[in-house]
């Protein structure tokens, strides 16, 4: 369904490319950092793909690259906020 999770530094966000038969979406979760933590500031999936599971896959691998990184993460969304609380596995990232 989806490429890796990636971080674009420039434009301070977490990318995830999404294919469809006509090309490519993309989904994508903003952030802000701070010494100690990335804070997750808004996220967005594409309309016509919501409801599919996009948005916890990018938050996943944004996780997963925050984790790798050595930081913390605070929930500066809703979705967000939603994903930790449904996944207790993250709860060490959580500032």
């Amino acid at each position: 369904m989806a490429a890796s999770v990636r971080d674009n530094k420039d434009r301070s966000r977490f990318e995830l490319d999404v294919g469809q038969e006509n090309g490519h979406e993309l989904a994508f979760a903003n952030y802000r950092l701070t010494p100690s933590a990335v804070i997750i500031t808004h996220t967005e999936t594409p309309r016509a793909l919501r409801g599919r599971g996009i948005a916890s896959e990018l938050i996943k691998g944004a996780l997963e690259l925050i984790r790798r990184d050595g930081h913390k993460v605070i929930a500066g969304c809703g979705f967000v906020v939603d994903y930790l609380d449904r996944h207790p596995e993250d709860a060490d990232l959580v500032a």
